[in-house]
C-alpha cells in the first residue's frame, strides 16, 4: 500500500477524528466518558488551530491515521518549547496498523518542523504507548526524563525529544 502524507482537507475530517478517538479509547488510552474524547474527534479545531497531517490511501484516498502538530508556545503545544515542534494525539485506523502508517507521520511532522526552522521536536506520551515508542526510538527521538510530567493527578506522561 502507497501512502500519502498531506495535510488534512475538510472531507478529511470526519475519518480522521473518528480514527483518533477509536485508536485512544480502543486501545484504552482513555476513557470512553472523557471530555478527552470529544476533543480527539474534533479534527476540524486541530486543523484550524494546529496543523492537522493526515496519512491518506494512495489508490482511494481513504484516511489511515492522522497527527496534529504544533509548535512549542502555542496552544496546541503541551511540552514543547518555543523553537520545537510537537506532535500530539499520533492515531492509525486499526485496519492500516503494522502498514508504517504510524512512523510516516511522525517523519513528516519532523521533516516539518525542520521546514519551519526549529531546533528540534518534544512531545509527550502515556507509558504504556509501547507500540508508539519503537516508532519514536526508530526514527531517531530519546526519552527526556527530566521534562515528564503530569496533566493531571494519575495520568503520568513520558517525553520524547530530538535536537537538530
Amino acid at each position: 500500500m502507497d501512502i500519502v502524507i498531506r495535510p488534512a482537507r475538510e472531507e478529511d475530517l470526519a475519518d480522521a477524528g473518528r480514527i483518533t478517538a477509536e485508536a485512544f479509547v480502543g486501545d484504552g488510552h482513555t476513557a470512553p466518558d472523557s471530555s478527552y474524547v470529544e476533543l480527539l474527534r474534533d479534527a476540524g479545531r486541530r486543523s484550524r488551530e494546529a496543523e492537522l497531517l493526515v496519512a491518506v490511501d494512495a489508490a482511494d484516498g481513504r484516511v489511515l491515521g492522522c497527527v496534529t502538530f504544533a509548535v512549542g508556545g502555542t496552544e496546541w503545544a503541551d511540552i514543547a518549547l518555543p523553537g520545537e515542534g510537537e506532535i500530539r494525539m499520533l492515531a492509525t485506523a486499526a485496519a492500516a496498523r503494522g502498514r508504517g502508517v504510524g512512523e510516516a507521520l511522525v517523519r513528516a511532522a519532523l521533516a516539518r518542523t525542520r521546514e519551519l526552522g526549529l531546533g528540534g521536536m518534544a512531545f509527550s506520551t502515556q507509558p504504556r504507548m509501547k507500540a508508539a515508542h519503537r516508532i519514536y526510538e526508530r526514527v531517531g527521538f530519546r526519552r527526556a526524563p527530566e521534562r515528564d510530567w503530569a496533566p493531571f493527578p494519575g495520568m503520568d506522561l513520558m517525553v520524547y525529544a530530538m535536537a537538530f
